[in-house]
């Protein structure tokens, strides 16, 4: 398992971007300590790394305000620091996962091979996906500076408007667990879904249409972060 670092080759716009991928291990991360310093952009990037071509297909509204841009200066310099941190603990802590750094944020990918499987046409949170969203809630609460925003995808079985619905429902199911089974703050989650629109794999095969049977969860510096950040960078 890898982490990967995604960086911004210009200006990202949200719904026109240039991404440029390094991959990378978790001890390989000092380029996002050191991007902050130099970059200021929109969530684009993110967004890119998420849905790649197929921005503008889908949701349920724009989450590249939730996403937000990336914090430069010193204090861009501090949370990628702490980000880098997060993001290795995340791949320590659960096995299978994908664990992307792009911009400020961490993009989680779960799908079959990190313990997270929805059945074709289900939502339903399943026994063993629960034992890796019991240690991803663990790490959530490592992580109260951070806000979560969770993202449902479905393979192409059945119609493209059962599959948005069905995805929401895969959102709000792995919103609900952590914020209900877990008692995280519901504060914390913004839910987004985007159907079949945004395939990783090929959906011509059982194992390409599992793979895309899946549930992003991007972790997003929140407002104490920053001011924290901002604060150490000043000297305070």
């Amino acid at each position: 398992m890898k982490i990967s670092t995604k960086k911004i080759g210009g200006v990202a716009l949200a719904l026109m971007i240039s991404v440029s991928l390094i991959n990378c291990g978790a001890v390989q991360n000092a380029n996002n300590k050191q991007k902050g310093a130099v970059i200021g952009a929109a969530g684009g990037a993110v967004l890119g790394a998420i849905l790649g071509n197929n921005i503008g297909k889908g949701g349920n509204g724009e989450i590249g305000a939730v996403i937000g841009g990336v914090v430069g200066g010193a204090a861009g310099v501090i949370i990628g620091n702490k980000m880098d941190k997060n993001a290795q603990r995340i791949e320590e802590e659960i096995p299978g996962v994908e664990v992307e750094r792009v911009d400020d944020d961490i993009i989680v990918t779960f799908d079959e091979n990190s313990g997270i499987n929805f059945d074709t046409n289900k939502h339903n949170v399943t026994e063993r996906s629960k034992v890796t969203l019991d240690k991803m809630a663990g790490l959530l609460r490592e992580f109260p500076d951070t806000n979560v925003l969770v993202i449902g995808h479905t393979d192409s079985t059945g119609p493209a408007e059962y599959n948005m619905t069905l995805s929401k429902k895969r959102a709000e199911a792995v919103t609900g667990y952590f914020t209900n089974g877990q008692s995280i703050s519901p504060g914390r989650f913004t839910t987004n879904w985007f159907g079949e629109t945004s395939p990783i794999s090929s959906n011509d095969t059982p194992e390409g249409r599992a793979h895309n049977r899946r549930v992003n969860i991007v972790l997003i510096p929140n407002e104490k972060m920053k001011r924290d950040a901002q604060n150490a960078a000043n000297g305070g």
